[in-house]
């Protein structure tokens, strides 16, 4: 409104009320109120373009929540049992299962998560269990808590020394047995008759592998050395469309030099989307006393290549997975 209409507008104002609608209006026009409207549509639109993507973030970080709530039962668990603890040699037997039935409650909700082979996994005496390593390695905790369910006996792991220096986590790893993975250690779990679990990979493959699901394994041969030197059998294990469930960002140049330089991993992971989860064990790869670290390394290696190749569509594609879930669980009603 121009000044002489405001003028105007003043002049003729027959009463109260209308002069101070006329004087609103004034105001609204100083200070622009005018295109508010305008400015919350602009605000709506990009609100509704940016939610999907706000969400994938965040998923990944209710696994990290779900964590340390395991943590916080595992604590309040320990105080409870303190009394008991002197007359009770397997305090954390209660613990474990409350939370393996826990983690897999959540596998079957999200991921309808199922596990094909589980018989390979021996009821009694020891075994390497090597697995392909997703962006988070959510499956391996589904396969833990299987293994606690249904064979009654813990699994062993090996985790980055990173792990070990995540705030709160000491007690959760002391509890699930998971050790940093020097080769004497693990040895000794084994010979202990242990189950012990271990991804070649790593961190490396977590980050830079991809919907093509590729093994980065390099020349890494100390698992093999382990199972050598501990006499035991090797399971190979993978599960399918767990690149689907959670993605990295590490394949972008900037976070793959940002390892390389200063072996930080902080590639951002995003998903958290609920697609079907298969995990399926290969035949055990038997010990052979004339098979040397590299020569088994290769061997373990093209089995669990072998059953990428049998079970994952490459590449793997995040709607084909979500509509495997959907349309699984409709077979299953």
């Amino acid at each position: 409104m121009s000044r002489s209409g405001n003028e105007s507008c003043l002049r003729g104002a027959e009463d109260t009320v209308s002069f101070l609608v006329c004087v609103f209006h004034q105001w609204e026009e100083w200070a622009g109120l005018g295109q508010l409207e305008d400015y919350l549509s602009v605000l709506e639109y990009l609100l509704w373009v940016f939610t999907p993507l706000i969400i994938v973030f965040i998923l990944p970080f209710l696994i990290v929540i779900l964590l340390y709530l395991s943590i916080l039962f595992l604590h309040v668990y320990k105080r409870k049992n303190q009394l008991r603890e002197a007359y009770c040699n397997n305090l954390w037997d209660g613990a474990r299962k409350t939370l393996a039935t826990l983690w897999d409650g959540h596998g079957a909700i999200w991921h309808g998560y199922e596990i094909h082979g589980m018989e390979k996994i021996p009821d009694k005496g020891p075994a390497l269990i090597v697995y392909y390593h997703g962006a988070i390695p959510i499956d391996y905790y589904y396969f833990l808590a299987k293994v606690i369910l249904q064979k009654g006996r813990p699994c062993h792991s090996v985790a980055d020394h990173l792990l070990f220096k995540i705030p709160g986590f000491k007690l959760l790893l002391e509890v699930f047995s998971v050790i940093h993975g020097p080769q004497e250690e693990c040895v000794r779990a084994l010979r202990n008759g242990h189950l012990l679990g271990i991804s070649p990979g790593g961190v490396r493959e977590a980050l830079f592998s991809d919907e093509t699901y590729p093994l980065l394994w390099g020349k890494r041969r100390g698992f093999a050395q382990v199972a050598i030197d501990s006499q035991v059998p090797i399971i190979p294990m993978f599960t399918q469309n767990v690149r689907e469930g959670f993605r990295s960002l590490g394949t972008l140049r900037f976070f793959r030099w940002l390892y390389e330089r200063f072996r930080l991993p902080a590639a951002p992971v995003y998903g958290g989307f609920p697609v079907k989860f298969r995990t399926f064990l290969g035949d055990p790869i038997p010990y052979e006393p004339n098979v040397n670290a590299a020569e088994l390394a290769e061997k373990v290696q093209q089995a669990v290549q072998a059953l990428i190749d049998q079970h994952q569509q490459i590449p793997g594609n995040i709607l084909r997975a979500l509509l495997e879930r959907f349309h699984s669980k409709h077979k299953e009603n």
